[in-house]
């Protein structure tokens, strides 16, 4: 077959890529062609997304497949989930996103539950209660601002709103959608008596579209800026995770991932939403994936812990390359401390050093003080947090993992990676680290009539790209006291 050439714009909470990606019926080939960072900005106390410039960027890596002669047949965008942007009857944005870390939401858990109790909710939509969930967002802007919903016709999640940027049409993507706990999970449909119960207009949500959708060809203003292409706008797995588990190189139905980055989505692949009473008191999630799938899992708070510390330390003029920082923590002194990554502290930008030790004075633990214990307790504690999700997963499936799967950025943190198998006691496979663009290109693929299924799919991943393998630790015993301490702290 004549090689199959689609772009992949991967859009992550910090920054941004193109990937074009080449199939030539058998492997995948991937090639960055642009490269941006997507920062937040603040104002007037309020935590947006740039979007705008975001689409600019887009347009450059559109344009470099023109130059370049790629003859891309296809275009897909994913990004993180929850977030949204709503459009007037003109077809204009009323107001940039807000970022999902905006403090607007605090609280609004327990709002919302004095109008729909939480456990309904959750045993509609199965969504891991976190406060910047959709539908608390939604409701945040119902209680703050019930002005917005006078104007607003359309109803975009960030993927589905740069699509409409690209080509003029509306859609509403699946996978993306329903990490926002306003869909009913088993229905795979919008729970509209949920959003009338919160006040919310349910003529604001379109019709839903499966990962695989053609929205359309750019418009020809778009192609004015970025040059002619006869590429097709396809809805991918459009959440980043979704596109992601596409990803995981394994031919085994029963599987445990972790999809490693600014978060860590911990989980595994079922036909059908799992949930009850035990799923629901283990804050597990069930949200769409691609070709039927549903993806139940688990959102930890990944190596935000550590960028935000880095970030941190550069703020008082002390430049550490991630390979030093990682150094440091293997020569510091191993379990004097841990924090619940997903502490209610950890969740906001700031000082996360001083976050981490004040965990640590709070709890009656050792006090990190340098760079290197600060991290190693960071990367202790994700790891027995990995430990604690999986044997939840493990409990609600029956069955034990023979392996888990680790894909994304965080297969770069090589040391992450072993205490990842050494807490767990399961051998952990790395790879592939553009596991979310990967993902990304399969879907246009599938989409495209190249590829047949997500089985052929995780079969040409697996010859496309190298994996790396960490045997767990033999000295079970250590690990195990380890655990017993972190598990007495949350």
């Amino acid at each position: 077959m004549a090689e199959l050439k689609m772009l992949a714009i991967d859009l992550g909470a910090s920054s941004g890529r193109g990937i074009v990606g080449g199939f030539d019926g058998e492997k995948l080939t991937l090639r960055e062609n642009h490269r941006f960072s997507n920062d937040p900005v603040i104002t007037n106390g309020r935590m947006y997304w740039d979007i705008l410039r975001i689409f600019h960027e887009i347009k450059q890596s559109i344009t470099k497949t023109v130059l370049e002669k790629d003859n891309v047949r296809s275009i897909g965008i994913d990004t993180w989930g929850v977030d949204y942007a709503f459009l007037d009857r003109h077809g204009r944005m009323l107001a940039n996103p807000t970022h999902y870390r905006d403090t607007r939401t605090q609280g609004m858990p327990e709002y919302v539950n004095g109008i729909l109790p939480l456990d309904e909710l959750y045993s509609r939509g199965g969504i891991q209660c976190i406060n910047f969930n959709t539908i608390f967002q939604l409701a945040a802007d119902k209680k703050y601002e019930p002005e917005v919903f006078e104007r607003a016709e359309h109803f975009l999640n960030i993927p589905d709103l740069l699509n409409y940027f690209l080509t003029g049409n509306i859609a509403n993507e699946y996978t993306i959608l329903s990490t926002g706990a306003f869909l009913d999970a088993k229905a795979r449909a919008y729970d509209f008596e949920v959003l009338e119960k919160l006040g919310i207009p349910t003529r604001l949500f379109g019709q839903i579209v499966q990962p695989g959708h053609k929205v359309g060809k750019l418009l020809p203003q778009v192609q004015g800026e970025t040059g002619k292409t006869d590429a097709d706008v396809i809805t991918v797995a459009s959440h980043d995770t979704a596109s992601a588990v596409i990803a995981v190189p394994t031919q085994e139905e029963d599987f445990i991932y972790i999809s490693s980055g600014t978060w860590s989505l911990m989980g595994t692949e079922l036909k059908e939403p799992l949930i009850n009473t035990q799923s629901q008191e283990l804050n597990l999630t069930n949200e769409g994936g691609a070709m039927g799938t549903i993806r139940f899992l688990k959102n930890i708070m990944g190596l935000w812990l550590i960028q935000e510390s880095r970030r941190q330390w550069r703020r008082e003029g002390k430049e550490y390359s991630f390979a030093q920082m990682e150094a440091w923590a293997k020569e510091s002194k191993p379990f004097q401390c841990f924090i619940d990554p997903d502490d209610d502290s950890f969740a906001t930008p700031g000082n996360m050093p001083e976050k981490v030790r004040e965990y640590c004075r709070r709890t009656g633990q050792h006090v990190p003080e340098t760079v290197g214990e600060v991290v190693r307790c960071i990367y202790e504690s994700l790891s027995l947090k990995y430990r604690k999700t999986a044997e939840s997963i493990e409990t609600l499936m029956g069955r034990k993992a023979k392996v888990i799967h680790v894909v994304g950025g965080g297969t770069k943190d090589h040391f992450l990676s072993q205490m990842t198998a050494d807490a767990c006691g399961i051998p952990v496979a790395a790879g592939p680290e553009e596991a979310t663009a990967i993902g990304n290109l399969m879907m246009q693929a599938i989409a495209a009539g190249e590829v047949a299924d997500l089985k052929q799919a995780r079969q040409i991943v697996a010859a496309s790209f190298e994996l790396k393998h960490y045997a767990p630790s033999t000295d079970r015993a250590v690990w195990d006291e380890a655990y017993g301490r972190f598990c007495a702290l949350n």
